[in-house]
């Protein structure tokens, strides 16, 4: 059975913070925007369920925050119960509780976390990840590397059980020096994946071959940074437009894309681990950890 990764989006704008660095900061949706994202992640659900000729790994990656809205938890939920997902996972800045995540198989479901210092506090957000490891739930948790948000990530990095990879996303525009980049890589070994875009016109890449992008609409996309569309999702037509393909844009500077690069190989890094962020060393500390939850 073919393995599929999905990343999926839809018209979901919303959230609960106010960060100076997102254009979605306190975006309101409307209701009839709402109602749209709830049917398009039904839909979307139900082709998941019903798509047994294939290994999934999906990943929800909302514009705004998911979580606060039941039926994002409901369908991780679901789908973490189905016997060909491997792997369900959402982005999300972890201010909704997580008591329901005992309804899902840790197994499959898992967080993708950031911490966004301003907007909640450092104790708050500890105390989440310690609700997801008293629940066995693996997660990875992480910030953007702005200069104001050193000290917080530090104590961030401090106060975090050593099997939680703590990752750094380079801050958009800002130029690192070598010394920066030394301070944050103390932090995340992987930091270097993300300070520096790729340089990836002509580079073969999973997206689009073994990975796909969809919208609420079933729009498939290869990536979400390529707009080129090869199929719908509803109709069946994105099937015949899976191929080995090469990048079309000139460099890759979101770990949601160049993590499928093949020269750079994150995929093996990553492994079983890749949608929510976690480098398998960590994933094998975890499981040590908990032997036959994950």
């Amino acid at each position: 059975m073919s393995a599929l990764y999905v990343l999926y989006r839809g018209p979901l704008a919303s959230c609960n913070y106010d960060c100076p660095y997102c254009p979605f900061a306190k975006h309101v949706d409307s209701p009839a925007t709402l109602r749209a994202d709830r049917d398009a992640l039904l839909r979307f659900a139900d082709w998941a369920e019903a798509t047994m000729d294939r290994r999934l790994s999906i990943l929800f990656t909302p514009w705004g925050e998911g979580l606060t809205r039941r039926w994002y938890r409901e369908t991780i939920v679901r789908l973490s119960h189905l016997p060909h997902v491997d792997r369900v996972a959402i982005q999300t800045n972890l201010a909704a509780r997580t008591r329901w995540l005992t309804g899902a198989d840790h197994r499959a479901a898992a967080l993708w976390a950031t911490y966004h210092p301003g907007q909640v506090s450092r104790a708050s957000f500890l105390s989440r990840c310690a609700e997801l490891d008293a629940l066995g739930v693996r997660y990875s948790a992480g910030v953007v590397g702005l200069p104001a948000h050193l000290a917080e990530a530090r104590a961030l990095r401090a106060a975090l059980p050593p099997h939680v990879y703590l990752w750094v996303n380079a801050a958009e525009g800002h130029v690192y020096s070598a010394a920066e980049e030394a301070e944050w890589t103390a932090l995340d070994p992987r930091f270097g994946d993300s300070v520096r875009p790729h340089a990836s016109f002509g580079l073969p890449c999973h997206a689009g071959e073994t990975a796909i992008s969809v919208r609420g609409d079933g729009t498939v996309r290869r990536c979400h940074f390529v707009p080129d569309v090869i199929g719908n999702l509803y109709d069946g037509s994105w099937e015949a437009g899976l191929r080995p393909r090469t990048c079309p844009n000139t460099a890759c500077d979101c770990h949601i894309g160049y993590v499928h690069l093949k020269p750079l190989g994150l995929r093996e890094v990553y492994g079983d681990g890749l949608l929510e962020r976690i480098p398998q060393t960590f994933v094998h500390r975890l499981r040590e950890l908990t032997p036959g939850r994950i």
